[in-house]
């Protein structure tokens, strides 16, 4: 029998993966999951003896969360990427490094194929594909339910025919939880108009008292939280159970998706968009000017390319190193208050506070230049405008 590694989820796609390739294809079938944050340990069993119920031969459940942090997160708090102004891109980074364990996997057993349960509608069809051809260009590709355009009717029936029976209702709300944050969809993402209900999101207002929590970030890392150092991976875990009580972090991200079409998903992700604010104010106080704007675009691209799956592009190995040296005085405390539904950044202290270096105060004073300096750095500023605007006079 051929080895295949199939990236298995536990739903129902990849559940008639496990089965069909195993009984039709005749398959050795190798079913692996990829925690990249949000598995529990009774998930993971769960998921693994369903697996082999159906029909794997083995099921193995990768813990890839500092793996996800030092690849991709750590690249996305020190950009401070939100895509369209609103996403931290919780879905499609997982999407990426769970590819790269995958393939990587399927290497270390001399797998002959790997198999994934995307339709023919998705971005992440074309993310994990994309990487496996990369790294893997001798592996087959193989996408049941995307070749053979099966329903979500059409999956049951056969199950339940080859004596896999399940409860297959399918939840009126689809949820990703992972480190970087979780998506929701459902009926009310796939059009334009309405927002998701309350109950739709996982984590519900539990605490309404406001509270502070400090962040501590060395070198744009998040190395402690209220004082308390541990691994940045950590401390978003931590940061996301204090503020997640407070529902904090929810939206709804409309963009373009990778195959042209536009895409509306709903998402909470406390952690995440509280590490990117608080990180981005500290940047505000310790970068230069042109720091702030050249890194801003750059992250936009970085961002953007991920989402695409060009991750194993080499210009994305150029944008972290130049993301990562900007990091170097992005050291320093942030201070914020947490409330139902929001939260505040209340101000920072840093040793490389650049506001606090003695020559002058905002509005109030100026230590290291005269009237005269200034009334000259302000003429010599406006030439360019009184030139031009002396020619188009003339004209």
């Amino acid at each position: 029998m051929k080895k295949l590694v199939l990236a298995y989820s536990g739903g129902l796609d990849t559940s008639y993966c496990a089965k069909y390739l195993s009984k039709e294809e005749n398959y050795e079938v190798h079913a692996v999951s990829v925690n990249t944050g949000g598995f529990s340990q009774e998930e993971i069993d769960r998921i693994g003896e369903n697996a082999k119920k159906i029909g794997a031969t083995s099921y193995l459940n990768l813990n890839a969360v500092s793996s996800f942090y030092e690849k991709v997160v750590k690249y996305l708090i020190f950009g401070n990427v939100l895509k369209n102004d609103t996403y931290p891109l919780s879905v499609s980074a997982e999407r990426i490094i769970q590819a790269i364990e995958i393939v990587n996997y399927a290497k270390k057993i001399g797998g002959t194929a790997i198999a994934h349960g995307s339709t023919g509608a998705g971005n992440d069809q074309v993310r994990f594909d994309m990487i496996f051809q990369t790294l893997a260009p001798e592996i087959e590709i193989i996408t049941p339910i995307r070749d053979k355009k099966l329903s979500r009717k059409e999956e049951i029936d056969y199950l339940k025919a080859n004596g896999v029976e399940m409860n297959w209702e399918k939840a009126k709300y689809s949820i990703n939880k992972g480190l970087w944050g979780t998506s929701v969809g459902g009926a009310e993402t796939l059009t334009s108009e309405k927002p998701l209900p309350e109950s739709a999101f996982p984590s519900q207002l539990q605490e309404k008292e406001p509270s502070k929590v400090s962040l501590t970030f060395t070198k744009g890392e998040l190395s402690a939280v209220n004082g308390e150092k541990d691994s940045p991976e950590k401390n978003i875990e931590k940061l996301e159970k204090l503020a997640s009580v407070y529902a904090i972090g929810r939206d709804i991200h409309v963009g373009d998706t990778i195959i042209g079409i536009k895409g509306r998903v709903g998402f909470e992700a406390a952690a995440a968009l509280i590490t990117i604010k608080a990180h981005h104010l500290l940047e505000k106080h310790t970068l230069s000017k042109w720091q702030l704007q050249h890194k801003n675009t750059i992250a936009n691209w970085y961002g953007m390319h991920l989402h695409e799956g060009q991750y194993l592009d080499p210009v994305m190995r150029d944008f972290e190193a130049f993301l990562q040296n900007s990091q170097e005085q992005v050291t320093g405390e942030v201070f914020v208050s947490l409330h139902p539904y929001r939260f505040t950044l209340d101000g920072i202290s840093s040793p490389f506070d650049l506001m606090n270096s003695g020559f002058g105060k905002y509005g109030e004073e100026n230590n290291a230049w005269t009237a005269q300096d200034a009334k000259g750095f302000i003429k010599i500023n406006s030439n360019a405008g009184k030139i031009y605007q002396h020619v188009k006079e003339q004209q």
